[in-house]
């Protein structure tokens, strides 16, 4: 089938507007960077390829507009008077760190439009999260905003070579919740014929797939599993039976041995992704082809790494909390939000030719940290060595208790496969219980359950399980 071309108008804000030709490679052939042309590799060339310079040029002249328009902002207004800030005495991007940090509980406590920069006849959307306890938060959006938000989403997707003719299933939960809606209008943006098919039902999942040729899916990493897991139980084999080949996966923590596992599973190419309510939603950084990071959109946001203690900021290349500063949003811009992520922007340059700043995988949240006989521990680094023990399924629970004022920890895991070899289970725990130990410097107690023991979710899985808070 020969290829057709679709013109693509981008209005960008202080840019010229442009136009450029984006190649169609028809139905059920995503690309792959080995037959991808270098014209083919950008859905927004003009942005994608901007220098170091003339990116931190374009975020200071947004920077700026941002923080007028913050200005009809109550919240803002005040917070600005407070610290005796004015607009005028932000004139370069280091001049952002005279600025306060806003925090989750700064939208709380301004719920619902206390943060509104816009007259509320201007908003069309609005969208929520509250996590699991507390007053919610609430996130506006004017037209702009969501046109801008398809846009980001589009273009991580295109960067992962997913065209028009690719059928994109969304597994994602829809309302409230940002990724239906933020992956439905980007991949809807690229002319992909697009699956709405929510959260959970994991037959009706598979059923979609392998009816409607579904070629790429959005899932979180557990769920992936699930699906998997349930695919084995009804025989369908993910190469043979299924049209797959590209996997987005976000939302939730997991190692980089947990997306090969993935990859290795449904045979797809998995890429990572970020997002946040807060800032949108999905779409606000993303993997490129290479898999050497998530490029972050530096002319939607400016990003800084801090110490989550100190809030000082933290040399590029070391670890510490993501801060982001939103400048292209109109009904309520976001100036330094503390988002609790921890990670680090990754040193050099990528291949692709992208030179907007890549941030490396989610390490966990700070205030995910968990705290054992004084040691700071993160989920994650647990994860990372179950992982690595091919006997070992995807599901594990940590537990945590304080018995005779000591704290203690649990770690549940599922084997792959039944086995009542008792010596060899003994031998299988006991490595496990010491590579865990150098890992996270305390001896966890280590329990095999049989697969299919721990409790699955169809969100987000629930990893920690601290029953310290209810004896104490």
């Amino acid at each position: 089938m020969g290829t057709t071309t679709m013109l693509w108008l981008v209005k960008l804000s202080g840019l010229v507007t442009a136009s450029f030709k984006v190649a169609n490679p028809g139905p059920f052939t995503s690309l792959t960077k080995n037959n991808m042309k270098n014209d083919q590799m950008y859905l927004h060339p003009e942005v994608e390829t901007l220098s170091r310079p003339d990116i931190e040029k374009l975020q200071l002249k947004r920077l700026k507009a941002t923080i007028d328009r913050c200005m009809h902002s109550p919240f803002y207004k005040e917070r600005f008077q407070q610290c005796g800030i004015k607009p005028e005495d932000i004139q370069s991007l280091e001049d952002l760190q005279k600025i306060p940090f806003t925090t989750k509980q700064d939208l709380r406590d301004h719920y619902p439009f206390g943060l509104s920069a816009v007259p509320l006849e201007e908003v069309v959307r609005l969208h929520s999260s509250s996590g699991t306890t507390g007053t919610p938060t609430v996130i506006l959006h004017t037209q702009h905003d969501l046109e801008e938000w398809a846009n980001a989403v589009a273009r991580c997707l295109y960067m992962v070579g997913l065209r028009k003719g690719d059928i994109f299933q969304n597994s994602s939960g829809y309302g409230m919740f940002t990724g239906g809606l933020g992956f439905q209008y980007g991949a809807e943006r690229l002319g992909m014929l697009t699956v709405p098919a929510a959260a959970g039902n994991t037959k009706r999942q598979i059923k979609f797939i392998t009816d409607f040729g579904t070629t790429a899916l959005h899932a979180i990493p557990s769920y992936a599993g699930r699906l998997y897991e349930v695919m084995e139980e009804m025989h369908i084999d993910p190469r043979r039976d299924t049209h797959l080949k590209t996997l987005i996966i976000g939302a939730e923590p997991h190692s980089d041995e947990q997306r090969r596992r993935i990859e290795q599973m449904l045979g797809v190419k998995a890429y990572n992704s970020f997002g946040m309510s807060e800032m949108c939603g999905p779409g606000v950084a993303f993997e490129c082809m290479e898999q050497n990071g998530l490029h972050i959109w530096e002319d939607y946001y400016i990003v800084e790494i801090v110490d989550p203690v100190t809030l000082e900021p933290v040399p590029e290349g070391e670890v510490g909390e993501l801060v982001l500063t939103t400048i292209n949003r109109e009904a309520m811009p976001l100036l330094r939000y503390r988002t609790r992520d921890l990670t680090r922007i990754l040193p050099g340059d990528c291949p692709c030719g992208r030179h907007h700043k890549r941030l490396d995988r989610m390490k966990g949240r700070s205030d995910d940290m968990m705290i054992l006989k004084g040691v700071n521990i993160f989920p994650i680094q647990i994860e990372n060595i179950l992982l690595q023990f091919k006997e070992l399924g995807n599901e594990y629970l940590i537990t945590l208790t304080n018995l005779d004022a000591n704290d203690e920890m649990t770690v549940e895991v599922e084997l792959n496969d039944f086995t009542d070899d008792y010596g060899f289970l003994q031998n299988l725990t006991k490595e496990i219980t010491r590579q865990l130990k150098d890992e996270i410097l305390i001896t966890p107690r280590v329990k095999l359950v049989p697969k299919g023991s721990l409790p699955v979710q169809e969100g987000k899985a629930v990893r920690v399980k601290d029953l310290r808070k209810t004896l104490i």
